[in-house]
């Protein structure tokens, strides 16, 4: 698809989803959250237009998506391994199998490998404290993890 007619897509899309949502009050964030299950991420078109007709600024618009962690400006791959950074995994020995995973993948958080078929995501909760260190595979939840099982876990994503 050519880019012209993708970004038109894209604010089309953008536009039906924003007029669902005028009636709300603080309609901002359903809006985004609509977006970014639309097109897997929230375009920066569609920023454009969310603040255009929500009459925000730019950077009111770009705040929020910042400040929450879930949206994201790019596609994620096809799966998305978020790995739990709170302080009982920390305590447990999260950070070290997070880095070792990180340094094994070649990947930093947020990124995506080379064939877009993993994203490394952080998660500041995933409310298995009593299970931890812990992670999530797109919809699955991993408790108790060490090296091996997280291995496991990434193969099951296809890597």
């Amino acid at each position: 698809m050519n880019v012209n007619v993708q970004r038109e897509a894209i604010s089309a899309r953008t536009v039906a989803i924003v007029e669902d949502h005028l009636q709300r009050e603080a309609p901002l964030l359903p809006i985004l959250h609509d977006i970014q299950a639309e097109f897997g991420y929230v375009p920066e078109t569609a920023l454009r237009l969310v603040a255009d007709k929500l009459n925000l600024s730019r950077a009111e618009v770009h705040g929020v998506m910042s400040f929450y962690h879930d949206f994201r400006r790019e596609p994620a791959g096809h799966h998305v391994l978020k790995i739990c950074r709170a302080e009982a995994c920390q305590s447990m020995g999260g950070e070290a199998l997070a880095d070792g995973l990180r340094l094994a993948l070649g990947l930093d958080w947020h990124e995506t490998t080379a064939d877009g078929r993993l994203t490394l995501e952080p998660v500041y909760c995933l409310g298995l404290c009593s299970c931890a260190p812990a992670a999530m595979l797109d919809d699955a939840i991993y408790g108790r993890l060490d090296e091996a099982t997280l291995k496991d876990v990434v193969a099951e994503a296809g890597q």
